[in-house]
């Protein structure tokens, strides 16, 4: 399967695996997309859509063990307030469904804020734009397809 993503990264001519998996409509967390795939949680980034006053709507990217420290996501942006937009609005804004965004090869290219623990590894894994496949790619080779700005965005989830 071939997704805009996978598209976007042929044409810039970025090596990646694409991997799939079935889909659970019921838990489409990234702990999960993490065990189906074989990698660990804090490997398998997810991507949420914000939107702040000065920047507009953006793409933040965290660790799937994490959640975004909004505040945080608001300084690197330069913004006073950052928040998640609406579940409503992540299709219209980006041609993504929950469970498949990615900040790359959709609808806009929104900016793109990544944290930072994505240096950490030789591989990640990013929504492919679709439910059901993820990309593995080298950390570099995505922030270089989303045009990605690192920052420590994540905390870790109080339970």
């Amino acid at each position: 399967m071939k997704t805009n993503a996978a598209r976007l990264l042929d044409a810039l001519g970025i090596r990646y695996e694409l991997r799939e998996y079935d889909v659970d409509e019921a838990d489409l967390s990234a702990e999960t997309v993490a065990r189906k795939i074989g990698l660990p949680a804090e490997q398998v980034f997810k991507t949420l859509v914000c939107r702040g006053e000065r920047v507009g709507i953006c793409m933040a990217v965290v660790p799937g063990d994490a959640e975004l420290d909004l505040k945080a996501l608001a300084r690197v942006a330069g913004d006073k307030k950052i928040d998640t937009v609406p579940l409503k609005e992540v299709q219209p804004l980006t041609g993504y469904l929950r469970g498949g965004v990615t900040a790359f090869g959709g609808k806009k290219d929104y900016a793109a804020f990544v944290d930072e623990t994505i240096a950490l590894f030789d591989v990640v894994s990013v929504s492919a734009g679709v439910r059901g496949a993820q990309i593995i790619v080298a950390p570099a080779d995505y922030l270089r397809a989303t045009g990605g700005r690192t920052a420590a965005l994540a905390r870790s989830r109080t339970r």
